[in-house]
């Protein structure tokens, strides 16, 4: 096989790996929240208005700290938001294993292992 069709099959096996597909349902419900889209909308109208406010030559304090208080509660909001707590601890799982997949194929290409074993004990810090 030609080193794109192994990449390509490598992609398909991922692609099927139930990490991946809880990657997906994940993105699905993040993108289907309403409230949480509306969180996310609203939070980039605010991000707007307050590069607006701050480059203003006479500047509303009150109007800047108004906007910065509503970021704050929108920020939490969404943060705090299931839908996007999922999402995120997905992609984490996700971005572990596709380390893992790219470690392991650098040890196929380099024939050193990932922590830097030389297998020489005198240079070694200890076992792992």
């Amino acid at each position: 096989m030609e080193i794109f069709e192994l990449a390509a099959a490598l992609g398909q096996k991922l692609k099927d790996d139930a990490r991946l597909v809880a990657l997906d349902a994940a993105k699905t419900a993040y993108e289907e929240n309403k409230e949480l889209q509306t969180y996310l909308v609203e939070y980039d109208v605010q991000q707007r208005a307050m590069q607006k406010a701050v480059t203003q030559d006479d500047r509303d304090l009150e109007l800047i700290q108004s906007i910065q208080r509503r970021i704050d509660e929108l920020y939490e909001l969404i943060v705090k938001n299931p839908a996007f707590e999922e999402l995120n601890r997905a992609q984490a799982v996700v971005n572990e294993l596709m380390n893992s997949v790219n470690q392991t194929i650098m040890t196929q290409i380099t024939g050193e292992e990932p922590s830097g074993c030389t297998h020489n004990c005198s240079t070694c810090s200890g076992c792992h």
